[in-house]
C-alpha cells in the first residue's frame, strides 16, 4: 500500500471537494481548482476529511495512488492557503518591473525581457530585484518561476542571474593569472 496515498487529506474550513466522472473539483476562500484522477482511483469524503482509495491492485494502481493523494493535497492547500515562489536577481543594474500584467526585466541583453504573467499568477515585486511568484495552482507557480529563472540562469564564475530564494549557486574559481 502507498505509504502517501494512504494518509487522510484534512480539509480547512471553507473548503469545498467533490467528484464527478473522474474529476475532482475543489473550491475555497482562494478560487477554485479542478484535475482529471487517473484511472482506478477514488475519492471518499468522512465528516471533514479525504482519504484516496484505489481499485485496481496493480502497479499503475500503485503507483497512481500516492500521486492522486498529493494533487488533491495540492488542490487543498491551493485554494486554502495558495503557494509562493521567491526569485532573486543580482548583477549590477539588473533589476524587474511590472506593468499591465507583463514582467519588464533588464538582465545584461542588449534590450529588456518581457514576460506575459500567465491567468491565475499574481507577481509582486519588491526592490527591483526580488520577484515574488504566488498563486493557487501549485504546478504553474513552479512553472513561471522556472520560466523567468531560465531567462537568465545564474552563472558559476560571479553569480549573477536570477536564482531561486536559498538557492544555494555552486561557485568555480577563475583562470588564475600566471606565475
Amino acid at each position: 500500500m502507498s505509504r502517501i496515498g494512504k494518509r487522510p487529506i484534512e480539509l480547512p474550513a471553507g473548503v469545498k471537494i467533490a467528484q464527478e466522472a473522474g474529476v475532482v473539483k475543489v473550491s475555497g476562500p482562494n478560487g477554485q481548482l479542478s484535475e482529471a484522477l487517473p484511472p482506478g482511483i477514488e475519492l471518499s469524503l468522512e465528516n471533514s476529511t479525504v482519504v484516496i482509495k484505489r481499485l485496481v491492485d496493480n502497479r499503475m494502481g500503485r503507483s497512481a495512488h500516492g500521486l492522486a493523494r498529493t494533487l488533491v493535497n495540492n488542490m487543498v492547500t491551493g485554494v486554502s492557503k495558495g503557494f509562493e515562489k521567491g526569485l532573486e536577481i543580482s548583477g549590477v543594474g539588473y533589476r524587474a518591473e511590472l506593468n499591465n500584467n507583463v514582467l519588464k526585466m533588464v538582465l545584461g541583453f542588449s534590450a529588456p525581457l518581457e514576460y506575459k504573467v500567465p491567468e491565475g499568477i499574481a507577481i509582486k515585486i519588491e526592490k527591483l530585484v526580488n520577484i515574488v511568484v504566488s498563486g493557487i495552482d501549485k504546478q504553474l507557480v513552479g512553472k513561471v518561476a522556472s520560466e523567468i529563472r531560465e531567462m537568465r540562469k545564474p552563472e558559476p564564475y560571479k553569480g549573477k542571474g536570477i536564482k531561486y530564494v536559498g538557492e544555494q549557486v555552486r561557485r568555480k574559481v577563475g583562470k588564475s593569472v600566471g606565475s
